[in-house]
């Protein structure tokens, strides 16, 4: 049986037994022709190929191809966790849907142990004890309610202002902010969003449904630089900030002296297949939207990547407040979506723009990146193989390769 050597590994992780846990959660795992149960609860995994008595939550399907291919050190792209192999219908799910999502996070790690881990990358090595790091507060208005904004910063000289993804939060770019070789020509600055990190949310708001759009959010960014005295800054951004700088070039491209694009793409479609629907499972009483959250960012982050660094983005993730995630994505899905001719003016904007794209990001592909640099004329597009949708967080060490020679050209040519 394929799948019959999880046990030992599963029984080793108390994780995987917590996450479960004081139900027993029946799954059928069907393999090309060969159908095998998992019998998952508090007191370990069962394995068998005969049917157990208890109905079984759901079905998971693929060809004995796609199981091979996952559980390769370096699959194709598609094929590096469970939720990408569902997101591009290589796995099938059938049944409670309720319950996958529920169990999702439990799922990604107990089949994370499945797949042999690629060799550990040290993305800490050589930082000193006491971070040079300063964190502090922006007290402004927002709409007409008062916010602290938490922003992070190390360095000096030109300022770079970088932007987090949906859902998490500045702590995305602590590697940047650490490494010498940038913050010895850069000011380098992150902030965390309102309602994200340590941006708590104003008063009032539970009252309020969060939800993110374009005009909200580029007003934001141009108070932050604003209120810190940016003169010109660059500004970068990964996934919806990936989206914002195109906007920010567009609308205000003379006040920035280039942009960097981390997964930038016109637009993005929601490919989550089954009921019930994302908004609804983030926020469901029965589901915990932040392991939900996390376990779904799984399959957007690269097999390369090392394992602690792998799960600290996701971890990120689970910390959200409930509705941010999804408030920030309605931006990324609709509000911001700059196909029918919203890029029109990228091509001669005033604001140079550089584009890095993940070999395995399933959201803003190479080929969606590629589509934004042949329309914008971009300065540099690049292909970072063995990275995913959070380069910044996920490879710190691979992504400084693709990263140091953007900003020394920036400084050279701009």
């Amino acid at each position: 049986m394929m799948f019959e050597y999880v046990i030992a590994r599963a029984n080793a992780n108390a994780n995987i037994r917590l996450h479960v846990g004081y139900e027993v959660l029946i799954i059928a795992l069907v393999c090309g022709d060969e159908t095998t149960f998992l019998s998952i609860c508090s007191d370990g995994v069962r394995v068998s190929t005969d049917a157990p008595a208890n109905e079984t939550a759901f079905t998971m399907k693929a060809s004995a191809e796609a199981w091979s291919e996952f559980r390769k050190c370096e699959p194709k792209p598609g094929f590096q966790t469970l939720s990408a192999m569902r997101r591009t219908q290589h796995l099938i799910v059938e049944g409670d849907m309720v319950a996958f999502f529920r169990h999702l996070m439990m799922l990604e790690l107990l089949f994370s142990d499945l797949s042999d881990e690629p060799e550990t990358v040290d993305g800490c090595k050589g930082l000193p004890e006491i971070e040079p790091i300063i964190g502090r507060y922006i007290r402004t208005n927002i709409g007409g309610k008062r916010h602290r904004i938490y922003f992070e910063e190390a360095g000096e000289g030109q300022p770079l202002l970088c932007l987090h993804t949906a859902g998490s939060d500045g702590r995305q770019f602590r590697h940047l902010l650490n490494d010498a070789s940038v913050t010895e020509s850069f000011r380098v600055i992150a902030f965390d969003m309102p309602w994200h990190g340590k941006s708590s949310p104003p008063a009032g708001f539970e009252s309020e449904i969060y939800e993110l759009t374009t005009d909200k959010y580029v007003d934001m960014i141009l108070l932050v630089s604003d209120l810190l005295n940016l003169k010109k800054p660059v500004v970068m951004g990964c996934s919806i900030g990936g989206r914002a700088v195109l906007h920010l070039a567009l609308r205000h491209g003379e006040q920035f002296r280039a942009a960097i694009g981390l997964q930038s793409a016109l637009y993005a479609e929601d490919r989550s297949l089954g009921d019930p629907q994302p908004e609804l499972a983030l926020n469901r009483p029965d589901i915990h939207g932040g392991k939900l959250a996390g376990a779904s960012m799984a399959g957007m982050i690269a097999p390369q990547a090392p394992s602690p660094e792998r799960w600290e983005t996701m971890w990120h993730y689970m910390q959200g407040g409930p509705g941010i995630f999804w408030g920030d994505i309605r931006y990324y899905f609709e509000d911001g979506d700059l196909r029918d001719g919203g890029a029109d003016g990228l091509s001669t904007s005033r604001c140079p723009l550089y584009l890095l794209s993940g070999e395995y990001d399933p959201s803003a592909t190479p080929e969606m990146g590629r589509e934004v640099a042949e329309l914008a004329n971009a300065a540099h597009f690049e292909v970072m193989k063995g990275m995913g949708h959070f380069p910044m967080s996920e490879n710190p060490v691979l992504f400084r390769e693709y990263l140091l020679p953007v900003l020394d050209r920036i400084l050279e040519e701009t």
